[in-house]
């Protein structure tokens, strides 16, 4: 048998010492505690003090508290202060703050501060809720057409192409009608120029004076995949701002997003924050026409007829300053104590909106809020949801002076509105409507009892291995066992060090990874005992076995990582979760199962040790005269 290269043996030492060390923070569980998170750095430094009255005034002890970067994480002894604490601080402490329930690791802080952390649960595990979301392309792709459309009347009216008509039709197409051909072969050339992404459809045979066009396939996709990005950044920008800990929210397929919300328990709530669009308008109201004849039927052209509660109200079409523009909105109290919104514009329009109501001082301005919300209805036996939109008006008041780029929106009915109003304007609105298709809750007793159950399944599995393993080679069997065992802490402290979420599937990948670990060890010592079959010294046979067997080890286990990176390619959510697992796993038990081994039985039978017999669980014939086992 060769020697050993000590520097492998120093590897293993360190392999095994980091493996230890970073495996070690999930054996420490985690206590109920609530999160605080506040967007005000200023109002961090005195929200300790402020948690600490609020509780003791609720007769909630405190276990322990810890200052993050963006607020306050509270620890309890129980699960029932947990939720009485997180009740009484989001009442009290106002709507500038977000208070999650959260669970805190208990690893200490000599570990956590080498980057030492324990393996975030998922939402199988945790408990929590799960949403399915479908976006509505169609109803994007009919925006960007209804906007083409304008562009291209507004830039036929400036080339002086007379056009008789411009229509957007159901299915997204764009048809233009002409009086002479030479108008619509001038339109066409336009259209190609300067809107690349329509594409001309072949012409009405039966009217040549009728050009049709719609969107590219490639710009379709295009589409789809901007509603798909910006949809799935909204959405983890809305999420953030609850304060949710570690939130999944994660493309699945061409048009759909997965939302897992682990600690929350809330469906009702969580399906309004993220369902939910808001965004304002701002309008000058029509002083020259009578709101209350538009009542009865004629509206002015280039009006919009709303109602509140001082009646009918006349409103200007156009929009000098929407939602888009908001950069910032924090949630206050106004100076007659009633609920505002600060507002601070920075997304483009703001000159425009400065000199609109420059020009129009002493006129009334009007802010209409415009929300669309998930409502549930029942379709065939099941629950499906629809988007509402509503609009009113929430604020009209002369302008006093231009208005700058920070603001106040007073008219509120309450600190709840004020806050989520602030909420969605900060997220943004979604760039298309989306519907709510698959949704379920997880309790967190449910999620007890998967990890339980998980835990189980793997020592289970670990326990029956090592007994077979043991009985069947010996003395090697316990070699491999003490490899398998590496190879279980090295998964899970790889698992952590990646910040990777562990989910039922993820366990079923260390199972199944346990069982496969001992398959090179089996290979290698049915390998050294057809050698010792043969008439091989012992040495020599392990010697031989090593290395005769390496080349079928790699085989067997780079075909299933192939497999297990396809699944990670094709595959999502819980798929993936175990497709990373198994690949740890694999590339894991290569290093143990050859070299973490070895090292091992050259310390039982390798150097200058005059080796009679090894201890591998067989006994050669008695009629041969070569070295007994």
């Amino acid at each position: 048998m060769s020697r050993f290269a000590t520097w492998k043996f120093v590897l293993i030492i360190l392999v095994t010492l980091f493996g230890i060390i970073y495996a070690v923070p999930n054996w420490y569980g985690d206590e109920p505690a609530v999160q605080i998170s506040t967007s005000n750095e200023a109002a961090i430094d005195a929200l300790p003090s402020q948690v600490e009255k609020l509780l003791a005034a609720a007769n909630l002890p405190i276990k322990s508290y810890q200052t993050q970067s963006d607020g306050l994480l509270v620890r309890f002894n129980s699960t029932n202060d947990q939720l009485a604490a997180q009740t009484q601080l989001a009442g009290q402490l106002g709507s500038q703050y977000a208070v999650a329930l959260n669970l805190a690791p208990t690893t200490p802080k000599w570990l956590t501060s080498i980057g030492a952390n324990p393996m975030r649960l998922g939402l199988d595990l945790r408990g929590g809720v799960h949403f399915l979301l479908a976006i509505d392309v169609n109803a994007l792709l009919n925006r960007r057409i209804s906007g083409d459309s304008r562009s291209i009347s507004d830039e036929l009216r400036s080339q002086n192409i007379r056009y008789s008509s411009i229509n957007v039709t159901p299915d997204n197409h764009i048809i233009l009608g002409f009086r002479d051909a030479d108008a619509a072969n001038k339109a066409s050339r336009l259209v190609a120029s300067q809107f690349p992404e329509l594409l001309l459809v072949a012409n009405n045979k039966d009217n040549l004076l009728e050009l049709n066009f719609s969107m590219t396939p490639q710009a379709v996709i295009d589409a789809q995949n901007y509603a798909v990005e910006q949809t799935t950044t909204i959405l983890r920008n809305r999420i953030n701002q609850l304060g949710i800990a570690e939130p999944t929210v994660q493309r699945q397929g061409a048009d759909r997003i997965a939302v897992d919300l682990p600690g929350i328990q809330d469906m009702t709530r969580a399906r309004q924050i993220l369902g939910g669009t808001a965004t304002l308008e701002f309008r000058l109201v029509d002083v020259n026409h009578d709101p209350n004849a538009a009542a009865q039927g004629v509206v002015p052209a280039g009006d919009k007829l709303y109602r509140s509660d001082d009646g009918p109200i006349l409103l200007q079409n156009r929009v000098i300053l929407s939602g888009t523009s908001i950069t910032g909105a924090v949630a206050s109290t106004g100076e007659d104590g009633r609920p505002s919104v600060n507002i601070r514009l920075g997304g483009g329009g703001e000159a425009t909106f400065y000199r609109i109501t420059g020009d129009n001082v002493g006129k009334p301005l009007a802010i209409v809020y415009v929300e669309s919300k998930m409502t549930p209805a029942e379709q065939d036996g099941k629950t499906v949801y629809h988007t509402q939109k509503s609009e009113r008006i929430i604020s009209v008041a002369n302008i006093q002076s231009a208005l700058p780029n920070q603001f106040q929106i007073t008219g509120l009915s309450s600190a709840t509105e004020a806050n989520d109003l602030a909420l969605l304007l900060r997220a943004g609105a979604l760039p298309a409507p989306i519907s709510i298709i698959e949704e379920s809750t997880i309790g967190p007793t449910l999620g007890a009892q998967n990890i339980h159950k998980g835990v189980m399944s793997v020592e289970i599995g670990f326990i029956l291995i090592v007994v077979f393993m043991a009985i069947y080679y010996s003395l090697m069997g316990l070699i491999a066992d003490v490899a398998l065992l590496l190879n279980l802490i090295l998964i899970i402290a790889v698992l952590s060090v990646l910040g990777a979420t562990l989910t039922l599937p993820a366990i079923a990948g260390i199972v199944l990874t346990v069982g496969m670990a001992v398959d090179a060890n089996v290979l290698i010592f049915e390998r050294i005992r057809e050698e010792l079959r043969l008439g091989m010294s012992p040495q020599a046979s392990i010697q031989a076995g090593f290395e005769r067997a390496f080349a079928t080890i790699v085989d067997a286990n780079v075909t299933t990582l192939i497999a297990a990176i396809a699944l990670f390619g094709i595959g999502t959510g819980a798929v993936k979760g175990f497709a990373v697992t198994l690949t740890i796993g694999i590339l894991i038990s290569m290093f143990t199962a050859v070299t973490a081994t070895r090292a091992l039985i050259y310390l039982c039978y390798g150097g200058r040790k005059k080796v009679q017999r090894l201890s591998i669980g067989i006994t050669l014939p008695s009629d041969q005269k070569k070295s007994s086992i």
